[in-house]
């Protein structure tokens, strides 16, 4: 029942979107959130085909089985793709490739996101963030506007009660919606157990040559800056998310299901 609940939730948050906004995107990492969340659009308009392209802001620095797995499952979604690359952000000179030991392209995104938001006019872009990651996304509503620079100020959200979403906006704002804000890790690992869902495969055990840094394991890749201090290492692990491969860290796991 309490999933049955969430997806109920959901299912009205994406129809939301698509009835108040004049061209809304489902922003897609292929990780376990966005498929969750492409799983409960395609519940939402069936029989229809889902009325919003999907958008993924690709670092370069992805795991190269999700890329695998991402252009697989927008085939079988029968969706639209639009892809931006942050290496074009770079090569244009808007933003500035981080060097040393910590360097990450994933701070990087967000100007890659806007120029992306106003080449294709969104005025609605849908995320999967949820209220249990961080203290911040704590604060967000479910309709989260954002000003002309894509910034979010905590006094101007708009109370939601009894559901009632707003989605009025003015000229050069947008609006992050969060469908599957109220949901927990848990209840995404259930969902996708419950729905028989298919993820990349970095989800599950499987050995890897690994960079041992600072006490984590990261997936080695002509991506991260080795330094001497680091520790080549192979081992059985797995991923809980699939970030950029030079943030993120990998766990021991036998766990192949």
């Amino acid at each position: 029942q309490h999933l049955y609940d969430l997806e109920n939730e959901s299912i009205y948050i994406l129809r939301e979107v698509a009835s108040q906004f004049k061209k809304p995107v489902l922003l897609f990492s292929g990780g376990k959130d966005s498929i969750v969340m492409a799983h409960l659009a395609r519940k939402a308009f069936y029989p229809s085909r889902i009325p919003f392209p999907f958008m993924h802001v690709d670092t370069g620095h992805n795991f190269p089985e999700t890329i695998e797995f991402r252009d697989a499952f927008m085939k079988e979604l029968g969706a639209d793709l639009i892809v931006r690359y942050v290496q074009d952000s770079i090569d244009q000179n808007k933003v500035q490739e981080e060097t040393g030991k910590y360097a990450s392209r994933n701070s990087l995104q967000t100007v890659t996101l806007l120029d992306a938001i106003e080449e294709h006019g969104f005025d609605a872009c849908m995320g999967g963030a949820r209220r249990d990651e961080e203290k911040s996304r704590a604060k967000e509503r479910i309709f989260s506007v954002r000003d002309d620079f894509g910034q979010w100020d905590y006094k101007r959200q708009r109370p939601e009660p009894f559901q009632l979403l707003n989605g009025r906006i003015q000229f050069g704002e947008n609006v992050r919606a969060f469908p599957i804000s109220n949901w927990t890790e848990e209840d995404i690992w259930s969902y996708i157990l419950q729905e028989g869902l298919e993820l990349p495969s970095v989800y599950f055990a499987h050995e890897r040559k690994l960079v041992q840094r600072d006490g984590a394991l990261l997936a080695h890749s002509e991506y991260l800056n080795i330094v001497d201090s680091d520790e080549l290492v192979e081992k059985t692990i797995r991923f809980r998310t699939v970030g950029d491969m030079t943030c993120t860290a990998a766990f021991i796991s036998e766990a192949v299901t």
